[in-house]
């Protein structure tokens, strides 16, 4: 029976009686899908107006089941389309005036070997992109102006192909920078993770070389599947480097 309380009293107990729950019961039932949700993420995908969860008069977050949903949703669009957050803002307000569309897809799927994909190592979107595509598209997706991409780019962060266009991996980039840009990371505080970006496609690029040189096309065809299979685990490594370095646990 649900109870109710009067006067100046918390309304905690009938928040709970009534099947809201608290942002710690959030984070447990995301964890099976998103293992890598904080509370501050959750806080922070508030502060940026993407859930309204209720307040207890005592200023405690109460979660209905569409709210989780609704949380759910968001960090799917970021894992898996690498969306900024202002494009899922506007998608979700497009949904919620009945409107039929269609997320963008962002990133470009690759096999890296022994049956796993680099984009599962970030997410995966419903269809491939181009392989390239033009300035205004990279503007347009990333939610950018022409000054912050002259700034990327003076930071080596993303750069234009011969032809003017850029690699569909620009966009992910762009979109990254963009997030990291909502904690107060600046594009020039990224210019170390540039270099060692750099470093570990050379030391790759080391490795394959012999491959690559070989005069049979098979092994040169070999080639391009260890440098898909070595890019994964050099991925795989520098994520569990900088989780040990700060101490993250995912579990």
């Amino acid at each position: 029976m649900l109870r109710t309380t009067s006067g100046g009293a918390d309304h905690g107990t009938t928040a709970a009686d009534s099947g809201l729950m608290s942002i710690g019961s959030v984070l447990n039932l995301l964890r099976e899908e998103f293992p890598e949700v904080t509370i501050s993420k959750i806080r922070f995908l508030e502060s940026e107006g993407l859930i309204e969860p209720q307040r207890t008069p005592s200023g405690y977050r109460k979660f209905s089941a569409g709210d989780v949903e609704r949380l759910g949703h968001v960090l799917r669009m970021q894992r898996d389309h690498y969306l900024p957050l202002k494009v899922i803002r506007e998608h979700l307000a497009a949904l919620e005036r009945g409107e039929d569309v269609r997320l963008p897809s962002v990133g470009r799927q690759r096999d890296i070997g022994d049956g796993e994909r680099l984009s599962e190592l970030f997410g995966e979107p419903e269809e491939p992109t181009a392989a390239r595509i033009g300035r205004a598209e990279l503007l347009a997706g990333a939610g950018i102006g022409e000054e912050q991409l002259a700034e990327w780019e003076s930071y080596g962060l993303v750069a234009p192909l011969p032809d003017g266009t850029y690699d569909a991996e620009a966009l992910t980039v762009a979109t990254l920078v963009v997030e990291l840009g909502r904690f107060g990371i600046e594009p020039r505080h990224l210019r170390v993770m540039r270099a060692a970006a750099d470093r570990e496609a050379g030391l790759v690029e080391q490795v394959v070389a012999p491959l690559r040189r070989h005069r049979n096309p098979q092994t040169r065809a070999h080639a391009e599947d260890r440098t898909r299979e070595l890019a994964g685990l050099t991925v795989k490594l520098h994520a569990a480097l900088v989780q040990s370095a700060l101490g993250v646990r995912l579990r």
